[in-house]
């Protein structure tokens, strides 16, 4: 991957073109899920599904298991991975939640306080 000054910002992924290329397939997977059909083979048999698609093995063992932001390092877009919590039943705010390593709840409040503190957040850099 080619350096690029947003790579320093701690704990953030942007998703740009080379992520784009990255996650391809990964998207195109969890695009499928919004028809109902493909949804209740997903379901049915979560493996088989997934290696229909030409994903990575590290792509079809974070969305095994789960791994929002194992997806979103793997180039899985926010928007796109979030039909597979909608298929598990989930609200972005729970995954979001779960993304940040805090309780829903918790997370809740950090948003309606206005998020997190950019204090430590700007650059790896200010965490040495």
């Amino acid at each position: 991957m080619t350096e690029k000054p947003y790579h320093d910002i701690p704990g953030t992924v942007l998703f740009d073109a080379e992520q784009s290329r990255k996650g391809f397939h990964l998207n195109q997977f969890c695009m499928s899920l919004m028809k109902a059909e493909n949804r209740a083979a997903f379901k049915a048999d979560e493996r088989a599904y997934l290696d229909g698609w030409p994903m990575t093995e590290a792509q079809k063992q974070a969305v095994l298991s789960r791994d929002w932001n194992g997806m979103i390092a793997l180039g899985g877009n926010i928007y796109f991975t979030s039909k597979i919590a909608a298929t598990d039943g989930l609200s972005f705010r729970q995954i979001a939640a779960v993304m940040s390593g805090v309780s829903e709840e918790t997370y809740a409040q950090m948003m309606l306080d206005g998020g997190r503190s950019v204090e430590g957040n700007r650059s790896k850099k200010e965490q040495r």
